[in-house]
């Protein structure tokens, strides 16, 4: 049985629907006790994890908690890193004392944005605060692989789901002839939700103690994406206005020149790959 830790986030509900549309079997978190039940288990990382206790019969397990937003890190580096690192490699070594194996989610923040493609194996060389906690809980987890720990890492860059927000808005302000404002020093390469929950379950069940990366396979601005979704719906690609991330109070590390990782290992051993990011965006 696996356990999904934080389904109350996207790639955390998501995992869950697509496991039990298999037919697996699943158990959540939540940190809310209100949504506590049969299938889902009351855990809040701002209590400490040593009270948590594990259900029967979980082999593996998947962590998407995190506080992953770069200026709630920046603004509150010692209270997200006591999620994002110590309360994190807490729950790690609850449960693979329990030979539980423990998918970590990461980031390509981890990464300073300089090349295209990084390698898993590349040295970090984080800029954001976000970044340098993720970076930590890896090197802390690599240790821990090393001494044949069961544990695996994904590193996930845009992760989009159907309905996305931002391009759901941009939508709606285009179609009634209004500019709409679009950054153009930061770029993403999208990943649906399906492909990234597909990985998750292949790696959680092959119990794999790798390091693997999913992301698009090239890099487009924001505004690159604002024009797009001006010319699918025939407005005009003039109304978007583009505008710097940095100079509207974005914090260091946001506007990274590549966001792109070596995602070629899901590709060869499950055949999942990501669409070109118009592709992606087309079908949001």
């Amino acid at each position: 049985m696996f356990l999904i830790v934080g389904a109350n986030s996207e790639v955390g509900s998501a995992a869950a629907r697509l496991i039990r549309a298999r037919d697996g079997k699943v158990m959540t978190t939540t940190r809310r006790c209100s949504e506590a039940s049969a299938n889902s288990v009351h855990l809040d990382f701002e209590c400490p994890i040593e009270r948590f206790a594990i259900p029967e019969g979980i082999t593996a397990a998947c962590i998407c908690v995190a506080v992953a937003r770069l200026a709630a890190c920046a603004a509150d580096p010692v209270g997200s890193a006591r999620i994002n690192v110590e309360r994190t490699l807490a729950l790690v070594d609850l449960l693979t004392a329990r030979d539980v194996y423990t998918l970590f989610l990461s980031t390509n923040q981890v990464f300073n944005g300089n090349l295209p493609h990084m390698p898993a194996e590349a040295p970090t060389s984080p800029v954001s605060e976000y970044g340098r906690q993720k970076a930590e809980t890896e090197r802390a987890l690599r240790a821990r692989m090393a001494s044949g720990a069961p544990i695996g890492m994904l590193r996930l860059a845009k992760v989009v789901s159907p309905g996305m927000a931002l391009v759901d808005a941009w939508r709606r302000e285009l179609t009634a002839v209004r500019s709409i404002r679009a950054f153009n020093d930061m770029t993403m390469a999208p990943v649906p939700v399906d492909i990234v929950v597909a990985s998750i379950a292949r790696l959680m069940e092959d119990r794999l103690p790798i390091v693997a990366q999913l992301t698009g396979p090239r890099d487009v601005t924001y505004v690159d994406i604002g024009r797009f979704v001006a010319e699918r719906i025939g407005a005009d690609p003039a109304l978007v206005d583009p505008v710097s991330a940095l100079e509207n109070g974005l914090p260091p590390g946001s506007t990274p020149r590549n966001t792109t990782l070596d995602s070629s290992y899901l590709a060869g051993r499950y055949g999942l790959t990501v669409p070109d990011a118009f592709d992606v965006v087309g079908k949001l």
